[in-house]
């Protein structure tokens, strides 16, 4: 695929080398900028590019930064695009949202708010970069981590499935956007490299 990656910390650089390993096209941009980005590519393959190119040449993109940074990235690129949201709410990092404080809206369903006509999948964002980049395991291995996958869009949530497992990982399907805040931090799920049993009993107990 041709795979679009806005962010270069954790999560954002391991899916970059992830990705890049299985063969994929990936593009990786951040708000420094490309240059910013050269050892990356060098590592990988990836083209360093601009937030507007990963995202236009795109058939998904991720978006792992901030999520205070999200409001700032051009929303109308993002039109049609299936967008891979894979952040979190952390207040002590991105301030007072009040409808995340309050947990009125889960973060993904904030997320797809600012991004109007995208279609966004929630997924990567209760494991650890470190076990995102060395615990994939091929399908039907005993102890296989499961990662939660909600959206409301079936196709979009379909392809990202795909994915998971083609990284080495059980997708389980988590439900809409408005339920993702099952995956969310303080959740049995989050951090705890469950199997697809254990993420669906974890997301079953979650409470709000």
């Amino acid at each position: 695929m041709e795979i679009g990656i806005i962010g270069s910390g954790h999560i954002g650089g391991t899916l970059t080398r992830r990705l890049r390993s299985l063969g994929h096209d990936v593009a990786v941009a951040n708000s420094r900028g490309p240059e910013s980005l050269t050892d990356l590519a060098a590592e990988t393959g990836a083209r360093a590019v601009s937030v507007e190119d990963a995202v236009q040449g795109a058939e998904l993109v991720v978006i792992a930064i901030p999520l205070k940074a999200v409001p700032q990235l051009p929303a109308a690129l993002f039109d049609g695009k299936l967008v891979v949201d894979a952040n979190n709410y952390y207040p002590q990092r991105d301030g007072d949202i009040p409808e995340l404080t309050d947990r009125s809206l889960s973060s993904s369903r904030w997320t797809a708010d600012h991004l109007k006509g995208a279609r966004v999948v929630k997924v990567f964002n209760n494991i650890q970069a470190a076990h995102l980049m060395d615990e994939g395991k091929p399908a039907g291995t005993s102890g296989r981590i499961a990662l939660p996958v909600a959206a409301d869009d079936a196709d979009a949530k379909r392809t990202v499935m795909g994915l998971v497992d083609e990284l080495g990982f059980d997708p389980v399907d988590a439900g809409t956007l408005d339920e993702s805040w099952r995956q969310q931090p303080d959740t049995p799920v989050y951090g705890t490299d469950r199997d697809a049993d254990g993420v669906r009993e974890g997301l079953a107990a979650a409470r709000p």
